[in-house]
């Protein structure tokens, strides 16, 4: 006779996805790991005997844990400090070729900076429904369940949620194979100071976004311009180098090539370089130390 998977089996299976539906739903991998825990408690006190399809259940009780979490968030991120930025997730393998860390099924447009912005614009409810559905593929019924609405709400949501989307996002990110060339470029002009080498790799209307929360020194407005953003990368680059030992590693973070920079051995920040139409369109730098502690280093 063959085992019924047990309950920690059935999580165990499913929480790479139940990372992934918390972190696109509330953009912290701090937050995202404090749901999957909280909803692994809750998934204990359930009868698996009474559960038809453990995958939509398990998903049903991570949105229904993340909606409450990034509407009690509301507040404190349009009280925050400058721009405000997802926390940075691998994507890419670490180097020496092993796992990068947090195990998630995130790929392609979807996990990447950019996205992730344009779903802060959406409401809870259509953020969830957008994630469950053009992300993950669950069903209007299943995901009816999961936030508490009709199937008929559920697709005006969703409807919504798409429109706007696509309204934000005209062109696609390119995938890091596809930026590494630019990526290289970027990265050779910005740290040898060549102002023009720089310039010539950025799109016309390339923007700069920097988070540091208020903790952190970092630009609490973006910077736009292709000048303007390469005076600004090459004069940090310079001023990194003043204050101490830099130590700087590549890694590919939310579906972009990303650097990591360590300043005296302490992890100084993350900073994302987005590629489109074989240019930098933009760069994320995230600072804030608080959206730094899951980084692996």
């Amino acid at each position: 006779m063959t085992e019924q998977p047990t309950c920690e089996d059935e999580f165990t299976a499913h929480r790479p996805l139940l990372f992934s539906i918390a972190y696109e739903i509330l953009g912290s991998v701090v937050d995202a790991e404090d749901v999957v825990q909280d909803s692994y408690l809750r998934w204990r006190t359930v009868d698996l005997s009474s559960v038809a399809n453990p995958r939509a259940y398990l998903a049903q009780i991570v949105t229904r844990q993340a909606l409450g979490v990034l509407r009690s968030a509301a507040r404190r991120r349009e009280e925050y400090v400058g721009p405000w930025l997802p926390e940075p997730l691998a994507t890419g393998t670490a180097e020496g070729g092993g796992p990068c860390g947090i195990d998630h099924v995130l790929t392609g447009e979807a996990v990447t900076t950019a996205m992730l912005l344009v779903l802060e614009t959406l409401t809870p409810n259509q953020r969830a429904v957008f994630v469950l559905r053009e992300v993950f593929d669950f069903s209007y019924s299943e995901i009816a369940a999961a936030i508490g609405k009709s199937e008929e709400a559920v697709r005006q949501l969703n409807q919504r949620a798409r429109n706007q989307v696509h309204a934000k996002r005209h062109t696609a990110v390119a995938p890091p194979s596809e930026a590494a060339a630019v990526t290289e470029r970027f990265s050779i002009a910005a740290s040898t100071g060549d102002v023009q080498g720089l310039m010539d790799v950025l799109a016309p209307d390339v923007v700069y976004l920097a988070d540091g929360g208020g903790v952190v020194n970092a630009v609490r407005r973006p910077v736009r311009g292709p000048d303007k953003v390469a005076r600004l990368v090459i004069g940090l680059f310079a001023k990194g180098a003043r204050m101490g030992e830099l130590d700087v590693r590549f890694g590919t973070h939310n579906g972009m090539h990303s650097v990591t920079v360590f300043i005296d051995r302490v992890l100084d920040q993350v900073t994302s370089i987005e590629v489109g139409d074989g240019v930098v369109t933009a760069v994320y730098c995230v600072r804030n130390p608080h959206k730094l502690t899951a980084v692996e280093v």
